[in-house]
């Protein structure tokens, strides 16, 4: 029983250690590392921001979340100012307060870009509406030196032709981040890596939108507070 343990546990480090490679491969640049407290968010109100959570969570990174959050929530720092879920409004807070009281200042945002009219719909936003407040957080995380990532998970479904609602989430988030993470098959024109070599961002492209939570272990690897343990 113990040889059978000792070959499943170097079984299970070396897929681990291929599994980290197979990321790497497709780095363009560097991985930079981020700080926590985290805000998780959405840009374009999709289906998408419940992946990457689902993704934050089995990295092992807590985070506070909100799907359309304001720059005064933002200010307030972990708690979101105690703002509660209600219609149309959705809040979850799972930063480590004993680590991170109520108030910390955020280190940084992640969004998960792709665009629902129906998911804008429900939050009370039409397409303008919402530029305006991605806008508006992006200025302040800029103007604070908050470290801001451009996630990209639904792949060629929540993409589209120039001009189109996915595509205007694009431009109001990518350019001005300080990582892009992103699909291949949401990359396959290549619009991503244009973005990242004009604007001089790192960019990680992977195969499946699993493999992100390797990406987001080495974003945050100083920082993580919940990883779990098997």
């Amino acid at each position: 029983m113990k040889k059978i343990s000792c070959i499943s546990f170097m079984l299970t480090i070396l897929s681990i250690i291929f599994f980290a490679l197979s990321v790497n491969i497709f780095a363009q640049s560097e991985i930079p590392p981020a700080g926590v407290p985290v805000l998780t968010t959405s840009a374009g109100q999709s289906a998408d921001i419940m992946t990457l959570n689902i993704l934050m969570d089995e990295a092992g990174v807590l985070y506070d979340y909100c799907d359309v959050p304001t720059v005064e929530m933002m200010k307030a720092g972990v708690g979101l100012s105690g703002v509660e879920s209600g219609p149309g409004f959705h809040v979850e807070i799972k930063t480590d307060q004993s680590k991170y009281p109520i108030g910390t200042a955020y280190q940084s945002i992640v969004f998960a870009i792709g665009a629902s009219l129906k998911g804008m719909g429900a939050s009370g936003l039409t397409v303008d509406q919402e530029l305006a407040r991605l806008k508006s957080l992006i200025k302040y995380a800029k103007e604070n030196k908050i470290f801001i990532v451009a996630a990209h998970v639904g792949g060629l479904s929540t993409r589209g032709n120039p001009g189109s609602d996915n595509e205007k989430m694009i431009d109001a988030i990518a350019p001005s981040a300080n990582l892009i993470i992103v699909t291949a098959d949401g990359n396959k024109d290549g619009r991503f890596t244009a973005l990242a070599e004009e604007n001089q961002i790192p960019l990680v492209v992977v195969d499946y939108a699993l493999d992100v939570i390797e990406v987001l272990k080495q974003v945050f690897a100083g920082e993580l507070t919940g990883a779990k343990c098997e």
